[in-house]
């Protein structure tokens, strides 16, 4: 299973919309889930809400500006690589506070979209299309380009 495991919902339905229609694309390759736990003004209140669900037995990935970058192919290839030896991926997305190191440190990699700052649920949308990508791509299916 993919688990998405982010801080706070998302209000907009362009972006709801955005995040739904890939989330139903990819459910057709593998089970996908995304848990939202409430934003606070502290970021100890949400590294508290994000460990309830953070399992380290698990293969967890933090979406930070500083982790490893990928190619749409890479990326793929890492993905398809992860799942021969883990069951469950889970990529952890923090709010504008980012994320407490103590979740870092607990995570197996990480990995940065950009060094570009994006709102909150257009890059659930980003992340969500990638992984999609990564589905067609190791799938050998007209999408990529």
């Amino acid at each position: 299973m993919i688990k998405i495991i982010c801080v706070g919902k998302i209000k907009e339905n362009y972006l709801k919309e955005l995040i739904d229609d890939y989330t139903k694309r990819i459910e057709k390759y593998h089970k996908i889930k995304i848990i939202e736990v409430k934003d606070d003004q502290l970021i100890k209140n949400e590294t508290k809400e994000l460990l309830k669900y953070i399992n380290k037995l698990e293969y967890n990935i933090a979406l930070t500006i500083t982790g490893n970058s990928f190619s749409s192919e890479d990326f793929a290839k890492h993905i398809d690589n992860l799942f021969n030896y883990n069951s469950n991926i889970n990529f952890i997305i923090g709010s504008s506070n980012g994320l407490e190191e103590d979740i870092i440190k607990m995570c197996n990699e990480c990995i940065s979209f950009s060094k570009f700052t994006f709102p909150h649920g257009l890059f659930r949308g980003i992340l969500l299309e990638q992984i999609y990508r990564a589905f067609k791509i190791n799938n050998n299916e007209n999408y990529h380009k």
